[in-house]
């Protein structure tokens, strides 16, 4: 096994397709090109291994080529999505110690900055420049998830361990010996897109997917059918959406395509919906596991009617252990907490030495002093050796594919000077927000206060005034008594609103619409989709609802441009005003 993905990314012939970004086509001979220049450049800034460069761009192909240019040079790459909030990009550059950063300028962050046309313009640095010679166990990339203590964390991954997950892939046949086309389809800050992107160095053609597309289900199948897309890493909540699309467009005879679920637990009727679209034909769903720790991936079990919902096998390049509190080996059948070992284990957390201790531990059965990685999952051993997952051991909840600490959103909750005490529990809807106030303040402040702090995915879909915290018999917090979400009324009903009751039936409608999606009453004409609570998949299941009982097409666009609901409704009556008559 080779091991860098450069050396492979080196081989691939020069004539081929690299990268697909809407209307442009990148061959790998002007990829390695391009990547060559930014090499160049980043070397003459003194960039090279063991130093980390932030990439803040969006997902596209300049991203690609600045990740690819990156790794030429030698160094690690830090993803900065600038969707995320000013605060918190600033935090990741300035914990991770970036040297330097390819994208527009970040406010309060003071390393240099160049764009990607600056680091690919022809000429510069001494073309005889050749990168730095790199080892396996040198930095790939920092990728930031959900911290206990308010403040992310910084997981390092080695580029031994990034070759060492293609090579899995390859070898479990999810990543087949033909030349795919492979979509990009998460945010660059997610650890999925590594395994996105690391398929290009296989010799796949990978297929940017622009944010319009992948919140429009039919749009998204429309791009599936007419790239020839091979293979799609998804979230079973975004899956949901996007199947019955697909298998309309489905062309009888058209090899299947490779759906890659990962990021959450997959329901038992989600499950069995996929199991059917393998039978058809369709896809060739697999369910992927795994820890960002542990470089993405860990385990892989191919979707089938006869099962129930598993995670399957441990992928080759890792062990499973399932162990008790104290460290003991559980038997076939008995829960356990999962523990990971082997090359694609990480180093730890970036400058977070004391958490890198407690949650990379000792090796018990290898003795050998190697490290396990402590997921926190607890499973059971299924008869074959497959596992299933039965929840987690700690205070970590999955939020649409995202892995969060759910003590980083009560941190953020209390850093509001009214606020005295906070909780944050998952509900079947989405995340809620319980505070105990010092002072008044209302909901809508304090969402606006998160949302200044926090990515957007964790930013609860309810906040909830309460006058004290239920307790358990020995005095801890307890989460389930908590009550269930009501809305807000400063929140549904903004201050000076002199007619806020939905007019006419297109607004009615609207109205009725959002309250069953946001699972709020009292919706009015003036209230905000976002404010309430409403993100991305939510959007995508309200254009869904409004092409159900109008027969109108909806991009999901247009809620992103017209949040408030008198705005999207007008918008919805213009459209249908310009809708051509039925025959």
């Amino acid at each position: 096994m080779t091991t860098d993905l450069l050396d492979r990314l080196g081989a691939v012939p020069s004539e081929r397709t690299a990268v697909l970004d809407g209307d442009l086509a990148l061959t790998f001979g002007e990829l390695r090109t391009h990547a060559g220049r930014i090499a160049r450049r980043l070397a003459a800034h003194g960039v090279g291994p063991e130093r980390v460069v932030a990439l803040h761009l969006p997902r596209g192909a300049d991203l690609l080529l600045a990740l690819v240019g990156t790794l030429t040079a030698g160094a690690a790459y830090l993803p900065v999505d600038p969707k995320l909030p000013a605060e918190r990009r600033r935090h990741l550059v300035a914990d991770s110690g970036a040297d330097l950063v390819i994208g527009p300028p970040i406010p309060g962050v003071n390393v240099p900055c160049l764009t990607p046309a600056e680091l690919t313009a022809p000429g510069g640095p001494c073309a005889a420049y050749r990168p730095a010679p790199t080892r396996p166990d040198d930095l790939a990339y920092v990728i930031y998830t959900s911290g206990s203590t308010g403040a992310p964390k910084g997981v390092e991954i080695t580029r031994g361990a990034a070759a060492a997950l293609l090579a899995e892939l390859e070898a479990v046949g999810i990543a087949t010996t033909e030349a795919g086309r492979v979509g990009w389809n998460a945010s660059p800050s997610f650890d999925a897109s590594v395994q996105q992107w690391v398929r290009l160095c296989r010799g796949d053609t990978v297929v940017m997917i622009d944010e319009e597309t992948r919140t429009d289900p039919d749009l998204f199948a429309a791009l599936v059918a007419d790239t020839g897309l091979t293979d799609l890493d998804i979230t079973p909540s975004h899956a949901e959406h996007l199947l019955d699309p697909l298998a309309a467009r489905h062309r009888p005879g058209a090899p299947p395509l490779t759906l890659l679920v990962g990021g959450e637990a997959i329901s038992p009727a989600l499950w069995a919906r996929l199991a059917a679209l393998a039978e058809a034909g369709v896809l060739r769903p697999v369910n992927v596991y795994g820890p960002t720790e542990c470089t993405v991936d860990a385990t892989a079990a191919w979707i089938a009617a006869a099962d129930r919902p598993h995670l399957g096998a441990v992928l080759p390049g890792l062990s499973a252990r399932l162990l008790d509190e104290r460290l003991r080996p559980v038997g076939e059948g008995e829960t356990g907490e999962l523990y990971l070992a082997g090359v694609r284990v990480g180093r730890g957390y970036r400058n977070r030495p004391r958490l890198t201790g407690e949650r990379f531990v000792a090796d018990v059965a290898a003795a050998d002093g190697s490290r396990m990685y402590r997921t926190g999952d607890r499973c059971r051993l299924l008869p074959g050796g497959g596992l299933e997952y039965l929840g987690r051991a700690d205070g970590q909840v999955k939020v649409r594919g995202h892995r969060v600490e759910i003590g980083e959103i009560e941190a953020a909750l209390t850093a509001h000077p009214a606020v005295a005490e906070a909780a944050v529990a998952l509900r079947e809807d989405g995340l809620v927000g319980y505070y105990r106030v010092a002072e008044a303040v209302s909901a809508a402040e304090l969402r606006e206060h998160l949302a200044a702090r926090l990515a957007p995915y964790m930013v609860p879909a309810a906040l909830v005034a309460v006058e004290r915290f239920p307790t358990t018999p020995n005095g801890k917090l307890d989460r389930a008594a908590l009550p269930t979400p009501v809305p807000d009324p400063v929140a549904a009903v903004p201050a000076g609103t002199a007619d806020a009751a939905p007019l006419g039936p297109v607004e009615a409608l609207i109205a009725a619409v959002w309250s069953e999606v946001l699972e709020r009453p009292g919706i009015t004409a003036d209230d905000n989709f976002f404010k309430l609570g409403g993100h991305s998949l939510l959007a995508i299941k309200l254009v869904a609802r409004v092409r159900a009982d109008l027969g109108l097409r909806l991009p999901v666009r247009d809620v992103y441009q017209n949040p408030r609901l008198r705005d999207l409704a007008a918008r919805i009556e213009s459209a249908l005003d310009r809708a051509p008559a039925p025959v």
